[in-house]
């Protein structure tokens, strides 16, 4: 692995912990779905965790939630515990199963209760101004910053992933 040296203002996700660690954020954060703003925060939480770039969890508060169905997916995290599912519709656009939520998270993750995490290979999202790339697959769920640094988990020939 070539791991790459942050520069000023930059961020290595090595030197993410494992387990994870939550940190709340005031950085404004948006997610927008075929021009429709689906959810908007300066409340939001980061899990950091060993290569992986930030999963951005947003209180449902600050979630257009109109625009979001829950479906009957789950999946088990080891940290954080089991995670249900939203299709998040806008007029005749669908993106299936694209943003979860931890509606009993373990005690360590307890602040992320009634936040929702998105894909951002579905949408359109922002941290502050700048747009985000996806994290590949929709596994790991990680927003990928220019104050960021990897390799990133997930990146085809980074550590075999």
């Amino acid at each position: 692995m070539n791991r790459e040296t942050p520069g000023p203002g930059q961020e290595s996700v090595w030197d993410y912990p494992r387990p994870p660690r939550l940190e709340q954020s005031s950085k404004t954060i948006r997610v927008v779905f075929h021009g429709q703003l689906i959810a908007q925060s300066t409340r939001a939480y980061r899990v950091l965790e060993t290569s992986h770039p930030p999963t951005w969890y947003i209180p449902s508060a600050d979630v257009s939630m109109d625009f979001l169905e829950p479906t009957s997916k789950t999946s088990f995290c080891e940290w954080k515990g089991t995670a249900s599912y939203w299709t998040v519709r806008v007029a005749d656009q669908t993106a299936q199963n694209a943003a979860w939520s931890y509606e009993s998270p373990n005690p360590s993750f307890a602040s992320i209760k009634g936040h929702i995490a998105f894909y951002a290979s579905h949408f359109e999202c922002y941290v502050d101004d700048e747009r985000v790339k996806a994290q590949p697959g929709d596994f790991y769920g990680g927003w990928i910053t220019r104050e960021l640094v990897g390799p990133f988990k997930g990146i085809p020939g980074s550590w075999g992933w």
